[in-house]
């Protein structure tokens, strides 16, 4: 099979489609953003890539902490939504019919409907271009107990995440392997 030269971006795929809280409890926003990633084990750290001129992204900055959602697959319309419409002009809460609860370890909300909420502490923002990418410690994790397996941990069979590749929402339900199998003798 030959390869063709692609023109240099951003073809790292699926990523995961997420739900990013910040802002004050009394007036919260909702960011979707598919820039989301696990950059450290210990201490757990992850990160999210913002563009400047986005609402969510001075809410971030100035309170230097947001919560990252993780929606099962029966919202991805609500996911998608969130990622349409401005936090400036509308509550995206209302108009996508979500539930904002507080957070436990950081002054924001959560997304009742999320089985897993990941609550951040920002440490540092990089300028990076078009994006600025915040890095942030993760101080709280909440999961729902009907999305946790025998061993407590997340069943992404029970969690539905979905993920966001080439202008699309794509479902993960199906285990290929586990960490090892492959070595396994």
């Amino acid at each position: 099979m030959a390869k063709q030269l692609l023109k240099p971006g951003t073809y790292l795929y699926p990523v995961p489609a997420a739900m990013i809280t910040c802002g004050p409890v009394e007036k919260p926003n909702i960011i979707t953003l598919a820039w989301v990633g696990t950059v450290c084990s210990d201490p757990p750290m992850v990160s999210i890539s913002v563009r400047p001129s986005r609402h969510s992204y001075a809410l971030i900055k100035e309170r230097g902490e947001f919560a990252i959602n993780l929606p099962t697959r029966d919202l991805v319309r609500s996911t998608d939504l969130c990622g349409t419409l401005s936090g400036r002009r509308v509550d995206k809460f209302v108009s996508a019919g979500l539930t904002a609860v507080p957070a436990s370890a950081i002054a924001t909300v959560i997304i009742a409907e999320c089985p897993v909420n990941i609550e951040c502490r920002v440490v540092q923002i990089l300028p990076l271009g078009s994006h600025d990418l915040f890095l942030a410690r993760v101080v709280a994790v909440q999961a729902d107990e009907s999305v946790l397996g025998e061993d407590r941990q997340i069943d992404l069979l029970k969690a539905e995440p979905f993920a966001y590749g080439a202008h699309g929402y794509w479902s993960l339900d199906e285990l290929l392997g586990t960490y090892g199998y492959s070595a396994a003798r």
